[in-house]
């Protein structure tokens, strides 16, 4: 049997919805909560445990990645005795997980040498390939087809009721970081689409980028989105003064139609294909919440914003 370890806490996930867990041993310390319960973490952050506002979060790795320094690093010792046969790493942010170069220097004094995968998706599409690719490199192919075969039912699903009620896409942005505003990008404009709206601000397919918060209020979206990267709902409620305080904020569209959301990061910035999924029904229920609920299950990951600028 095929032993692999997991680098990036989304592989992981794909890893366990497909039922292929007991393939893997090594993982990072941001993987699911199940995971870390059963497996060996291996990979750290310097970060790891403290407390950091968004501003001193993105100076951090502004400087990190200026000097070429990660901030995460493999503890040797856990990964050899683990020996695994394949390890899945990722080059799509260096920023967010390990990347591929630090991970060929952390494995290189290995007595195994395992074979690197890496999974760096830019589109919705690419997300549900890598999950392919896990699976064929588990030697268990059929095991994706049959989770993805699920996951596009669900999608599915979704159009086929915007398309019954003749439902115009919405206006929305959604953001990606405060402090500086990121808009979205990747995979995540993709899921916007599907979920019944359209984000002029974001960058399809390529990096997330700083934008001024002046263009959002030119853009002035109907429904705006905040699920900063790394943040749940809770943390991000936390700074949610950054943009609340701004100049212009309370003439936005979305905020005096009270439709401004804030959700959990992992259903947008971890691209796990159900995950992703569960984001784009999260979002169905933003954009058009007279025909989609939220479901049960994401309840907790969502809040929206009242225009006292007190949470519901």
């Amino acid at each position: 049997m095929t032993r692999c370890s997991s680098f990036l806490p989304a592989a992981t996930q794909m890893i366990y919805d497909m039922g292929l867990d007991n393939h893997l041993d090594g993982i990072t310390f941001e993987c699911p909560a199940i995971a870390q319960e059963e497996k060996n973490v291996v990979v750290r952050c310097i970060l790891e445990g403290k407390e950091y506002s968004s501003e001193e979060i993105d100076r951090i790795f502004s400087a990190s990645k200026a000097s070429g320094k990660s901030l995460y690093y493999v503890e040797s010792e856990k990964l050899e005795s683990i020996a695994p046969d394949v390890i899945f790493t990722q080059d799509t942010c260096e920023v967010c997980q390990i990347d591929t170069a630090c991970t060929a220097s952390a494995v290189a004094a290995l007595s195994k040498q395992p074979e690197l995968v890496p999974l760096s998706p830019n589109s919705l599409q690419d997300v549900f390939e890598t999950a392919i690719t896990i699976a064929r490199a588990l030697g268990r192919e059929e095991c994706a087809y049959a989770y993805l075969s699920g996951l596009q039912s669900r999608m599915n699903a979704l159009l086929d009721k915007q398309r019954a009620h003749r439902l115009l896409p919405r206006r929305v942005s959604l953001l990606e970081w405060m402090e500086p505003i990121y808009n979205c990008g990747h995979w995540i404009p993709h899921q916007v689409a599907w979920a019944g709206g359209i984000d002029m601000l974001s960058n399809p397919s390529g990096d997330s980028i700083v934008i001024p918060f002046d263009k959002i209020r030119k853009y002035d979206p109907e429904v705006l989105v905040i699920a900063p990267c790394g943040f749940t709902v809770e943390r991000s409620i936390q700074e949610i003064g950054k943009l609340t305080n701004l100049q212009g904020w309370e003439d936005l569209s979305a905020v005096r139609n009270d439709e401004v959301y804030i959700a959990d990061f992992d259903l947008f910035t971890q691209p796990s294909a159900s995950t992703l999924v569960d984001g784009i029904e999260l979002l169905a229920s933003c954009f058009h919440p007279q025909y989609f609920e939220v479901p049960a299950h994401l309840v907790h990951k969502v809040k929206k914003l009242a225009l006292t600028s007190q949470l519901t």
